[in-house]
């Protein structure tokens, strides 16, 4: 099946990337024992929201937060001890640890179905929505994983201001259509919306206030999403999505052969003002530009145990060719050097990507920010044909923790001398360090720019445990 959407053009090159326009999201709070927690901290400026109220250390009180918002010092505690999680069907039996700093102990959750191919796998799921896919939940229109029930709620910048809660308790529906699917999507009205099938390849614009549900027996949308200035309030979860340039550019119908892949469509655009979106548990890939590109004044994203990765191909014509690399290039947060609307009074494009899975030949962009704070913690970098892996452009602030990268180039790095002046790059210490194993080039850290402290509650966990979790919960089941 197809999923098309139109939106912003990534740009060219790993520093390159047109403007164009954007969707909305939820909130959750799951985590795992034995991992360090951070509390939320006060926060103000932007649009005012409810801010989820911290269960950690004193301090961490909550506040409301929005565009803009500027993060306060995180609460700091002592939590107890967790205890075990039970047998997932699947899974392995997971004990629970005592709970770091400034968080009360969560329980890990047993495993699950493993990855794409499904097959049988143990793992502890960390922090957010579980990781593996478990028993089957049965009580909506079709089987989806349990992760779908005890996980409703993302953790991360999608969790502030009014939060990201989708349809909400709207009476589930079934697709199975194209076309249903396209009319369902559109429009303000709260849907929870069920999908079953492969669709053909299309361009779909989402309208607010929707959940989209895939079926554990396969649900996969191709072409171009787009949550635009009209999108709010939106959830995607269990989804396969494809887009347009599935080993070759030229299947995109936007394609120009005097500018090359870039002129196509992203998988997924969330661009203009959308606003407050949770991307989970989906396989995204192929996107002709981008595989999921975050733009122009585009605010309150999380995108969490989602697997990233592209079909060979080459990218050999136009003024933006990128040759063998095939502009094979994730992920894009800011799509040009100009300042979003209101700045520096708003803040915009603040992403929280936790769980995540860069993986096979993925390029670069994963991502590459700019101007907004981006917080990333226990993703899993293994793509052999990365150039790099995370890049601050001009105003980004990136915090990194937890994360494990293996055998790729550059880590994380400074777009150039001149961003370096305005950007910053922090890294998770203590029980919060990232790994590095087989990598070669930059590590680059500090810089110019400002760095943030997340105003939300989450648990890190040991970058150690990392690989096998996420390889065994990323994408849909």
């Amino acid at each position: 099946m197809g999923l098309v959407l139109f939106g912003q053009g990534c740009g060219q090159s790993s520093d390159g990337g047109a403007d164009s326009d954007g969707g909305s999201g939820g909130s959750v709070n799951h985590a795992q024992a034995g991992a360090s927690a951070r509390a939320g901290s006060n926060a103000s400026g932007g649009a005012a929201g409810a801010h989820e109220t911290t269960n950690a250390g004193v301090g961490g009180t909550s506040s409301g937060a929005g565009t803009g918002a500027t993060a306060g010092a995180a609460g700091r505690g002592t939590a107890g001890s967790a205890s075990g999680g039970g047998t997932a069907v699947g899974g392995a039996t997971s004990s629970g640890g005592a709970a770091g700093r400034g968080g009360a102990a969560g329980g890990t959750t047993a495993g699950g179905t493993a990855g794409i191919s499904g097959a049988a796998a143990g793992g502890s799921s960390p922090g957010g929505a579980g990781g593996g896919g478990g028993a089957l939940n049965n009580d909506g229109p079709c089987p989806v994983p349990s992760y779908i029930a005890s996980d409703a709620k993302p953790i991360g910048w999608a969790s502030q201001g009014s939060s990201t809660t989708g349809g909400g308790t709207a009476t589930p529906i079934l697709v199975t259509t194209l076309a249903q699917f396209k009319t369902e999507v559109a429009g303000t009205a709260a849907k929870v919306i069920y999908v079953k099938g492969e669709f053909s390849a299309d361009s779909i614009s989402f309208g607010s206030n929707k959940t989209v549900i895939g079926c554990s027996s396969g649900a996969k949308l191709q072409g171009h999403l787009g949550l635009g200035s009209s999108s709010s309030n939106v959830i995607l979860r269990n989804l396969k999505i494809s887009g347009y340039g599935v080993g070759d550019c030229t299947k995109d119908p936007s394609f120009d052969a005097s500018t090359g892949c870039s002129s196509g469509a992203d998988a997924i655009s969330v661009n203009g003002s959308a606003h407050h979106v949770w991307i989970d548990h989906c396989l995204i890939m192929d996107g002709t530009d981008g595989n999921l590109d975050i733009t122009n004044n585009a605010d309150f994203v999380t995108v969490s145990w989602t697997k990233f990765a592209y079909t060979p191909r080459t990218d050999k014509v136009g003024d933006d060719s990128t040759g063998d690399a095939g502009h094979r290039f994730s992920n894009l947060v800011g799509g040009s050097d100009s300042e979003p609307s209101g700045w520096p009074g708003t803040r915009p494009l603040n992403v929280t990507w936790h769980h995540n899975w860069w993986a096979d030949n993925v390029v670069e962009r994963q991502p590459r920010v700019r101007y907004g704070r981006n917080h990333l913690f226990n993703n899993y970098y293994n793509s052999s044909t990365s150039n790099y892996c995370v890049r601050a452009g001009i105003e980004a602030s990136i915090l990194l923790e937890g994360n494990a990268f293996e055998g790729v180039k550059s880590p994380h790095q400074f777009n150039s001398t001149d961003n370096e002046e305005t950007a910053y790059i922090e890294l998770g210490g203590g029980d919060r360090v990232n790994s590095y194993t087989s990598t070669t080039g930059d590590q680059a850290k500090d810089g110019g720019g400002s760095p943030f402290t997340p105003p939300y509650t989450y648990q890190v966990t040991s970058a150690s445990a990392v690989a096998a979790a996420v390889k065994a919960g990323a994408g849909p089941h």
